[in-house]
């Protein structure tokens, strides 16, 4: 297994994925969608994708995206999405992304990584094995925009 970091390059190997992601989030399948959207955040350079791969076969992906803290006045990635093929989980691929995520965190000199995941999601325990803690200082709050389309 090889990961490495993605780019519009490697879009067509990574939609798929990306759009099986979504669904396992209750969200219809929509290649074009997930094309559009993962060509829009590489264009824009808003994002690091690593992609783990086996003899060109994709296997999983990790997604962050860079932010600030202004308290520790320092920027930390918030890694939005990990993915394994249903297929190959429980063969180390989400452990291997998750390390990858880490050092590259650590090269680039970042304060840390971010994430959040729902209560019942079994990857805690991996989480927790790989030195996250989880956070029992701060309430986390949403706020949805009714209207996101500005319509």
């Amino acid at each position: 297994m090889e990961i490495k970091t993605a780019s519009q390059k490697d879009l067509e190997s990574i939609v798929p994925l990306f759009d099986a992601y979504r669904i396992f989030y209750g969200q219809p399948s929509d290649l074009e969608a997930a094309r559009t959207f993962l060509n829009e955040r590489f264009g824009r350079n808003e994002n690091k994708l690593f992609l783990a791969q086996s003899k060109g076969e994709p296997l999983g992906f990790t997604q962050l995206y860079k932010t600030f803290s202004s308290v520790s006045l320092m920027p930390f990635y918030i890694l939005n999405d990990l993915y394994v093929a249903s297929n190959h989980r429980n063969k180390g691929v989400g452990k291997a992304l998750l390390e990858h995520a880490q050092l590259f965190c650590k090269k680039e000199g970042f304060k840390g990584l971010a994430l959040e995941t729902a209560l019942d999601n079994p990857a805690q325990k991996l989480y927790e094995t790989l030195e996250w803690e989880l956070d029992k200082s701060y309430l986390h709050y949403f706020w949805t925009n009714p209207n996101p389309s500005g319509v």
